[in-house]
């Protein structure tokens, strides 16, 4: 029997923006007995360059989330690599639910001594540290490095990658040369775009994480697994009207 994968990215999609998102799970990922279905969440636009806007995410992504598993969904995977909604949903729900940043992270930790995150500005390391602090895997951190471009959650990278793709590069090139790096992870979903050009000219591993992310749930749904309700007990009491839900 096939199963069914509720992609949920972090905020509205408009169906210009659409086919740059899926494009993250070209044919040659997907096997033909997992249906992915990918889901905007909420309706408004953020860029989560500060606390308040992740708080936003993270209601839209929980909202989302809890609709997926109502849906028959059989997993879910939260296109963001700041995990918005990440405890919330587990505890919510009883399907397997997998986010990048955790994913990528963590993978990155097995490839190498340590991994640097490569990403568009610097208004998005609080949500890097914030994530890292909570997996326990400071010390594997190598390196933040940011290329000073504002992220587009329209168009992503398209029409910017002669500019934008050489500046990742040598970020990259410097987190490993000057930070000690073995791993470079992308920092944003919205990056992926450029992952192909990077893995092609760098010396070590550069992990997509919405690609990580997804195949742990394969890897999650092939093996019956789901997080542990000990780690994320369910609520006594169901309260999703506070989600609109």
């Amino acid at each position: 029997m096939s199963k069914r994968v509720k992609m949920i990215f972090p905020v509205p999609m408009s169906e210009a923006t659409r086919p740059m998102v899926e494009s993250q799970l070209p044919p040659e990922f997907r096997r033909s007995d997992i249906e992915v279905g990918f889901v905007g969440a909420g309706s408004t636009i953020t860029l989560a360059d500060t606390y308040y806007d992740m708080a936003i995410m993270e209601l839209a992504v929980i909202q989302a989330g809890i609709q997926a598993e109502e849906e028959g969904f059989d997993a879910v995977c939260i296109n963001t690599v700041s995990d918005s909604g990440l405890a919330a949903l587990r505890a919510r729900l009883k399907i397997p639910v997998l986010a990048p940043g955790q994913s990528a992270f963590h993978v990155a930790s097995m490839l190498g001594h340590k991994f640097s995150i490569l990403t568009m500005w610097e208004r998005w390391f609080p949500l890097y540290r914030k994530t890292l602090k909570e997996y326990g895997l400071e010390s594997r951190l190598a390196s933040i490095r940011a290329i000073d471009v504002r992220p587009d959650t329209v168009e992503l990278l398209s029409g910017k990658e002669d500019i934008v793709f050489a500046k990742l590069e040598e970020a990259a090139l410097k987190a490993i040369r000057e930070d000690g790096a073995d791993v470079i992870v992308l920092g944003s979903t919205t990056m992926h775009q450029s992952h192909a050009y990077l893995a092609s000219r760098l010396p070590v591993p550069v992990l997509n994480p919405g690609v990580v992310a997804y195949k742990m749930c394969e890897l999650f749904l092939d093996l019956g697994l789901a997080h542990s309700k000990k780690a994320f007990p369910s609520p006594e009491t169901l309260k999703d009207a506070a989600f609109g839900v």
